[in-house]
């Protein structure tokens, strides 16, 4: 019978503060899903312990000197098989950037073991799926919300809003401020559910009832809740190519 280990995720812990490793050792020591193979103290050292010890998890700090945990992520990026990454890290800045790079969760400083377990459930989850091909699209999005992050899942967002240098997800009853600009976002979304009909407007194709002409050229898109957005000129034709009403 296989030893109890080979079911466990295989971690590496990688921070460039002795205190922040140690206080992780003792959380994941009581986590029965993790068995710890080292501990890397920067980037450099955590690439060359990944390729000698093969881990299937990595608890990766984000701000360390020279190479840093998104340097770390992105070279790891290049392997075919390569280990699930959480980022643990005091910023709640670069949730967008991690996600690019295929992050598993982003968990913010000071770590709780809950907050911890819940990321390492992902990567169990993660580990079990099978036959699903990765996509090039977000899929979901971080939001920083008082000591954490939650998670929006992209098919809850009806529309974006570009506000300077965030963008605003409406959600249900809700929204959110990211700070991402809202033409950086545009180029991540699917653009078979997401369409951009003005400046500072991105709508979820499923949720657009229809769209209504209101005179001398103009139109608006009318959404499921009844409010109508205005499309902006420069929009317009990739607008009405979606409905079958022209040419991109």
């Amino acid at each position: 019978m296989a030893d109890e280990t080979t079911s466990k995720l295989r971690t590496l812990i990688v921070d460039d503060e002795p205190l922040a490793v140690e206080r992780m050792q003792v959380i994941c020591a009581k986590m029965d899903d993790l068995n710890v193979v080292g501990t890397a103290s920067d980037g450099a050292q955590a690439l060359r312990l990944i390729e000698a010890l093969g881990p299937d998890l990595i608890l990766l700090d984000m701000t360390m000197p020279e190479v840093d945990g998104l340097s770390v992520a992105k070279a790891l990026v290049k392997n075919a098989e390569r280990p699930a990454v959480v980022f643990v890290t005091a910023h709640d800045n670069y949730a967008v950037e991690a996600f690019d790079l295929d992050a598993v969760d982003y968990v913010l400083k000071p770590v709780k073991p809950e907050r911890l377990a819940r990321a390492i459930q992902r990567a169990l989850e993660r580990r079990g799926a099978t036959g699903s091909a990765a996509s090039n699209w977000l899929e979901e999005l971080w939001i920083p919300h008082r000591s954490e992050l939650i998670r929006i899942d992209t098919e809850e967002v009806s529309r974006i809003d570009a506000e300077r240098d965030y963008v605003r997800l409406h959600v249900e009853d809700r929204s959110y401020l990211l700070l991402q600009t809202i033409a950086g976002l545009e180029k991540r979304l699917d653009p078979a559910k997401f369409i951009r009909i003005h400046r500072s407007t991105i709508l979820r194709k499923d949720r657009i009832k229809g769209l209504r002409h209101d005179g001398l050229g103009v139109w608006s898109a009318e959404m499921e809740d009844g409010e109508a957005l205005r499309i902006g000129r420069t929009y317009l034709p990739k607008v009405k190519a979606m409905a079958g009403r022209g040419k991109a």
